[in-house]
């Protein structure tokens, strides 16, 4: 009996151990800690005034681009004290130059900390608004700006609710409404033992005045989200699982999954070429290093592009790399009209040419 006894402790520790083998591979294999990728640039600059990253950008038709800076985020190196800001610029300027917008209203600016962002224009009246996540305190929230020109962002309303607990990005589809992405199931250290498990947790929330709900669920890591150019269908990287999920928007705002299109790298934030429909994704070739964050041997950046996403074969093709020299951990890519605006998490900010 205790030769039995011995014989099943023997069995259930070997099997403990050869999980825990398992899941540490499957974390190697989910944060590519292994990656190498060969540095391919594009002829680009700096562009000014931004020295501690630019998260997230969007970019209106008319070439407005407005960016989300100064990011302070859990598990990002922070090298500002200062608070965040929004900037704008015009990339059909000759030189174009980032410029710190004014924000009125009531927010409490001392603490403002923009995440993820995203423009509606209402076409009855052509109204710009812009949508940023924002995270005093580490805590999760919406704030909805109309931009009103004159360099100004008046602040109209802070949005919170249960279900935006963790929210990394934002996609708008009315005055006040949107869909956005939850990067986290845990807020707190049980987020490391969700992602060593590979526990599916996370979702994207659909939010309007009436009603707020679950949207999607089943990802390792929902992070950037946005719309296609027909608004028909919704774009979501789960940056863990190395993939783009497609969903088609219908009636009732119901999301309903049409496929993944495998990237291979760690794909933080989307961007949509308004004319010809390409996705443009900012993405960590190596999460590792950024984990790790060591300035002899910094984060990566990688751009990638997918062509026809909606074919049976779109084309995955890196559009730039860099080994952390130029740019470390890039974190958006966002086209417009030959032109290719780069972000990162806590970095600079890239101007490239893509003609």
């Amino acid at each position: 009996m205790a030769a039995m006894r011995k014989a099943l402790v023997a069995a259930v520790v070997a099997a403990f151990a050869a999980f825990i083998g398992h899941r540490f591979l499957k974390l190697k294999e989910y944060t590519l800690g292994y990656r190498e990728v060969p540095v391919k640039h594009l002829k680009c600059h700096y562009l000014k005034n931004i020295e501690y990253g630019a998260e997230d950008i969007a970019i209106l038709k008319d070439g407005l681009a407005f960016l989300s800076t100064g990011l302070k985020y859990p598990g990002l190196p922070s090298f500002s004290d200062d608070p965040g800001q929004i900037y704008i610029l015009d990339l059909l300027h000759p030189k174009p130059t980032p410029e710190k917008l004014q924000i009125k209203g009531e927010l409490d600016l001392s603490s403002f900390n923009p995440h993820g962002i995203s423009v509606y224009t209402d076409e009855t009246d052509d109204s710009v608004y812009l949508f940023v996540v924002n995270h005093p305190q580490h805590k999760s929230q919406v704030e909805i700006f109309r931009f009103v020109g004159e360099g100004t962002l008046v602040h109209l309303k802070t949005i919170t609710h249960p279900l935006l607990h963790s929210v990394n990005d934002i996609v708008a589809v009315g005055e006040e409404s949107f869909y956005a992405s939850n990067d986290r199931y845990f807020t707190n250290a049980l987020h490391i033992l969700n992602v060593f498990l590979g526990l599916p947790w996370c979702n994207v929330v659909y939010y309007s005045p009436g009603e707020v709900r679950v949207a999607a669920d089943g990802f390792m890591s929902s992070n950037g989200i946005n719309l296609s150019p027909d608004k028909r269908y919704i774009y979501v990287s789960d940056i863990i699982d190395h993939d783009i999920d497609v969903f088609e928007r219908q009636e009732g705002e119901q999301l309903v999954y049409i496929k993944s299109v495998a990237v291979g790298s760690l794909c933080d934030n989307i961007e949509v070429d308004h004319k010809t429909g390409d996705v443009w994704l900012g993405c960590h070739p190596n999460s590792m290093k950024l984990a790790k964050y060591d300035p002899k041997d910094p984060p990566g950046s990688e751009i990638i592009r997918i062509k026809n996403i909606h074919s049976e074969q779109p084309v995955v093709s890196q559009e730039y790399v860099d080994n952390g020299h130029v740019i470390m951990a890039s974190t958006v890519a966002a086209p417009y009209e030959g032109k290719l605006l780069i972000g990162s998490a806590f970095h600079k900010a890239l101007c490239c040419n893509l003609k």
